[in-house]
């Protein structure tokens, strides 16, 4: 039998519902904000921000500044504009410089963000908002897990929000320059290193995006799984979108990755639960069937869009899954100088708080391989 869902069903809001509620939630006087939010060249850099500073009258801003080695000029002074305008819209506000690479090249950003989060107070808010817009996956998962956990810690659990600032065309024109070493985003192991998960069936379960496949193929070698069920956009903003991607990996499809067409997996281009629903409903289905020959263990790689990403953090957080990531050491911004001021569609995940009904269930990460 499926289990519950923790996120099913959610407090969520989507396209101008997110407006209303940063206006009608926001504005209370009793709300006491902290707002985290990446601070680099992504033209979404403010969208989020802008929205809550217009109607939250306390609130504290704690901005990342994620530093990679050998940024394209072009982009830092972008960044600068970025981080210039978000300063504007605080009154308390903390610029973090945030090394996503150590001095031997390791990658540890995501143990940097989660050290320099632990130095916060914010046992005074009552809020803590997290957008996600221009984080990288590798700074924005572990962000979101300790201070999932350490709202859980407190009484009342501290209300949680995530936001996501979603627009297609600009997630085809950020382009990562993908790393050597792949690797697991921090704080998101699972069980996948452990000796008793030798003999599970590794099911790999990569989002496909333009301009990833040198990425997704150092990725697949480094899972190494034994079934690969690729991810695709499906509804998405263009009809045509998960065709021209199944286009740009049907080599990978019918070669390294020999997948069948009918073990492709479809998400909701702007809805992250649809893709959280379906995961968790695909890690119980093979449960029971590889109970008996060493487990079944889901490995996730999100790239490309952030909702999408979204479902996938929820799905790890809940499960404890798994997620294989390759850092990007820089990005290309093409066709930046003709980008216009950005109109994106948002998407809000009250995460955990008041809105639940309490004691909330700890998180349900009970993978057991068998005996």
């Amino acid at each position: 039998m499926a289990r519950s869902l923790r996120w099913d069903p959610c407090i969520s809001h989507r396209g101008d519902e997110v407006r209303d509620f940063i206006k009608d939630y926001f504005s209370d006087a009793s709300r006491r904000v902290l707002f985290i939010a990446g601070a680099g060249f992504d033209p979404r850099s403010a969208v989020v921000g802008g929205s809550i500073a217009e109607s939250c009258k306390d609130l504290r801003a704690f901005l990342v500044r994620e530093n990679r080695p050998d940024a394209a000029p072009a982009l830092v002074e972008r960044a600068e504009v970025n981080r210039l305008a978000l300063e504007g819209l605080f009154e308390k506000c903390e610029i973090v410089d945030l090394d996503i690479f150590g001095s031997d090249g390791a990658v540890v950003g995501g143990r940097n963000i989660v050290a320099k989060l632990n130095r916060q107070d914010f046992s005074d808010r009552t809020d803590v908002v997290i957008d996600m817009s221009a984080l990288s996956v590798g700074t924005s998962f572990p962000m979101v897990k300790y201070l999932f956990e350490r709202g859980n810690q407190a009484r009342p659990p501290a209300n949680i929000h995530v936001f996501v600032a979603h627009d297609p065309r600009l997630d085809d024109a950020i382009v990562p320059i993908a790393g050597d070493v792949p690797g697991y985003v921090h704080g998101f192991r699972g069980p996948a290193t452990l000796e008793s998960t030798v003999r599970a069936a590794k099911l790999w379960l990569p989002q496909l995006a333009r301009e990833r496949r040198g990425a997704l193929l150092r990725l697949h070698s480094f899972v190494d799984p034994h079934d690969t069920c690729p991810i695709l956009p499906f509804p998405a903003s263009n009809p045509r979108h998960g065709d021209e991607l199944v286009a740009d990996f049907i080599a990978e499809f019918e070669n390294a990755w020999s997948v069948d067409t009918r073990n492709v997996v479809y998400g909701a281009e702007d809805d992250p639960l649809d893709l959280y629903r379906t995961i968790l409903r695909l890690d119980d289905l093979r449960r029971p069937v590889f109970q008996e020959f060493g487990g079944s263990l889901l490995v996730l790689s999100p790239v490309g869009s952030k909702i999408m990403a979204l479902g996938a953090l929820l799905a790890a957080l809940e499960r404890d899954l798994p997620v294989a990531h390759l850092e990007s050491i820089g990005y290309t911004f093409t066709h930046a100088a003709d980008v216009e001021p950005p109109a994106p569609f948002l998407m809000h995940v009250w995460l955990e708080g008041d809105v639940y009904p309490q004691p909330r269930p700890l998180l349900n990460s009970t993978w057991k391989p068998a005996a």
